[in-house]
């Protein structure tokens, strides 16, 4: 294995490494937070019942879903069952939770997951668009209704949706991924999923949009487009071919590093939609101490977010990586230029 393996792998490890303590930290943080929280789990497996037990019976019951003992104790109950693949039951739901899960993972996988590649392609059109006419009346009109609505709140801009679209005008259903008996319909889908997805898309458009159109101004002002469009080349060859393809890398890093920013968005959006999703289960498990639940429910999101991130700032690398390649090729240039210039001036 040469150096530079030996290097890649080194670095791959430490990655795996910190993503699992991370997750392992994560988990711990939220099993003696949930647990510690106010109210009775209880009341969400036996609901009213839990009243009239006597506390023998509660006691059992404690004993049954695995809540009696110190917390420390619970938690490595927990954790050696979890890493067999035994996440436990859901206390609302009285069925095995990667069951629940699995039932809503792809209501949330289609909003979010349309919502995130509708986002970042407006967004890179947005970008070149003002990039493209810089300072244009355009661009500051674009630059202003964006600043305004990335500053709405999305549970109210929700309220506004389901008020105009579904209460006023009976345009759009407000609540649901689909309608009673559709769930294998497409259009049903397509027409519950377009008011949440205009939240997620507006929420987060002209965050990313603004950020890529300041990123292509530094690359519109780089040396080489000056070089290219005194060499002819109209302007929009030159946006596109070069300066929007230069750009992907960082693009794609910022996409990477944007996934918790985006999935925060989109749990708000299903709670405020009743929309069936990952984000309204995580608001139950946590209104309701389904603890079971609410733990596989943070887990599966912070590796997301972790990995997210990782991929986000090994790209970021690659990129300095590239920078400093190229600032130390140009002071090299200048150096030789330098000498070249000395060495006449001595002739």
């Amino acid at each position: 294995m040469n150096l530079r393996n030996k290097i890649k792998l080194e670095s791959l490890i430490n990655k795996i490494i910190i993503v699992l303590i991370s997750v392992f930290l994560l988990s711990l943080i939220t099993f003696f937070m949930s647990r510690l929280a106010p109210g009775d789990p209880l009341a969400s497996y036996y609901g009213d019942r839990v009243e009239r037990m006597s506390t023998a019976e509660r006691m059992h019951a404690y004993e049954r879903l695995g809540l009696d003992g110190p917390i420390i104790g619970q938690y490595f109950k927990w954790l050696k069952a979890a890493l067999s693949g035994d996440f436990g039951i859901s206390f609302k739901y009285k069925q095995n939770v990667m069951t629940v899960i699995a039932g809503r993972l792809l209501n949330t996988l289609l909003l979010g997951g349309i919502g995130f590649v509708i986002t970042f392609g407006l967004a890179l059109l947005l970008a070149v668009a003002c990039a493209y006419r810089e300072n244009s009346l355009a661009d500051r009109i674009i630059c202003r209704i964006g600043t305004i609505t990335s500053c709405i709140p999305e549970f109210w801009l929700s309220l506004v949706l389901i008020l105009f679209f579904a209460v006023m005008w009976h345009l759009l259903p407000s609540s649901g991924a689909y309608a009673i008996g559709r769930a294998n319909d497409i259009g049903s889908r397509i027409e519950h999923l377009i008011l949440p997805l205009i939240v997620v898309v507006m929420s987060h458009l002209w965050y990313y949009a603004y950020m890529l159109r300041n990123k292509l101004l530094e690359e519109i002002r780089q040396e080489y487009v000056l070089l290219a469009r005194a060499k002819g080349i109209s302007k929009r060859n030159v946006m596109w071919k070069h300066c929007v393809r230069n750009l992907m890398p960082t693009m794609i890093a910022i996409m990477a590093i944007s996934m918790n920013h985006i999935l925060e968005g989109t749990y708000i959006v299903e709670m405020v939609f009743s929309y069936p999703g990952i984000g309204t289960l995580s608001f139950e498990s946590a209104k309701y101490h389904d603890y079971n639940m609410l733990m596989v429910l943070t887990v599966i999101t912070g590796i997301v977010v972790i990995i997210g991130n990782i991929i986000g700032q090994t790209i970021s690398e690659k990129i300095d990586q590239r920078m400093k390649a190229q600032d130390k090729m140009k002071d090299l240039m200048e150096i030789v230029s330098h000498r070249e210039m000395m060495d006449d001036a001595s002739k």
